[in-house]
């Protein structure tokens, strides 16, 4: 018996189909995904005993919000940097040069106090003479 050894074959595989393939996936997944920001800041006022609700203008007014991590939002719109510089050109553009705007700081209770300090900053030195910090009112202990 003669045992003989056949001749191998190259065995290839096609990675052009194979590339095709993982860029449908690719593209299926990029399509399919997602992509939300929050734009919102969840902000738990600080409560105050005493104060005066506020009175209806006709006037528009600038709210900035402060969250927790101290970072910005100037009328519902999310700072990307919450520096003074950035937080000083977003109330100049939303103002539109108009100084007379009241302006409305709502800061989380918890909110490192710089952070509140740099918003006024940033409404003073722009000339806003009208602040207002938003609190919520004191509940009542019950004995």
């Amino acid at each position: 018996m003669k045992f003989r050894r056949k001749a191998r074959e190259n065995v290839e595989i096609n990675l052009a189909s194979l590339i095709d393939v993982v860029f449908i996936l690719l593209l299926f997944f990029v399509v399919t995904t997602t992509f939300t920001r929050e734009t919102q800041l969840k902000v738990d006022l600080p409560e105050a005993a005493s104060g005066t609700p506020p009175q209806p203008s006709e006037l528009k007014t600038l709210e900035v919000l402060i969250g927790v991590d101290g970072g910005y939002s100037l009328n519902g719109q999310t700072l990307l940097k919450s520096d003074l510089p950035s937080l000083m050109s977003a109330l100049q553009k939303e103002s539109e040069g108009d100084n007379s705007l009241p302006v409305v700081i709502s800061a989380d209770a918890k909110t490192p106090h710089q952070a509140v300090i740099t918003a006024m900053d940033a409404a003073g030195k722009l000339g806003f003479a009208h602040l207002r910090i938003t609190t919520v009112e004191a509940q009542a202990e019950q004995p």
